[in-house]
């Protein structure tokens, strides 16, 4: 249970970390849009949908990481007030009961509008460029399935943490800008070593 766990942890970092650089291209593509059209006065007919394809590519793969990493939405002000065993099975029963059921609903929906599009070479209407994008259409077969295999793992997470009343944490790579400024500032006040 823990290989896998930290399979899906590894592979999911992977995929988030990877598809976090489309940040810099899009940075780069929408700084050369902005320079263009308002210093040189030649829109360019395609960066907004490339912004578009990027921007939209990060969202779905980055999913799975924020997943493993506890990045997502929940009542927080109820949920860190519970005992590690019961919010386990709360979590539990949400991923049972909708977790794997939308998950594969966008995996079977996703290969559907994908394969559609794959079928006749759908572009982009949102500009005169017409830029293909069938191919990204599939980002959200792949991000489903990403997806399903870090909600597995949050299963075994949830499994082990009934048992043991204790959650097996992923392995920490990114902080909170804040909770750097807070250690930063009690090493100041206090004296202490990290």
């Amino acid at each position: 249970m823990v290989a896998f766990i930290r399979f899906a942890d590894a592979l999911s970092a992977w995929f988030g970390k990877a598809f976090a650089w489309l940040i810099v291209l899009m940075t780069f593509g929408t700084s050369y849009e902005v320079f263009v059209r308002y210093i040189l006065g030649r829109p360019t007919p395609w960066a907004l949908d490339v912004s578009f394809i990027m921007y939209g590519t990060l969202f779905m793969m980055g999913g799975a990481y924020t997943l493993s990493r506890g990045g997502h939405v929940r009542g927080d002000f109820l949920y860190r007030l519970w005992k590690p065993r019961t919010q386990a099975t709360v979590d539990l029963v949400l991923y049972l009961i909708f977790f794997f059921p939308g998950v594969t609903a966008l995996i079977f929906a996703g290969w559907k509008y994908a394969s559609r599009s794959w079928g006749y070479g759908e572009v982009s209407v949102n500009s005169p460029a017409g830029i293909p994008i069938y191919q990204f259409k599939m980002v959200i077969v792949a991000a489903g399935i990403l997806l399903f295999i870090q909600g597995i793992a949050q299963v075994f997470r949830c499994i082990r943490c009934i048992r043991d009343n204790e959650w097996i944490e992923a392995e920490a790579d990114v902080e909170e800008t804040e909770t750097m400024l807070i250690k930063d500032k009690r090493i100041e006040t206090t004296g202490e070593t990290a």
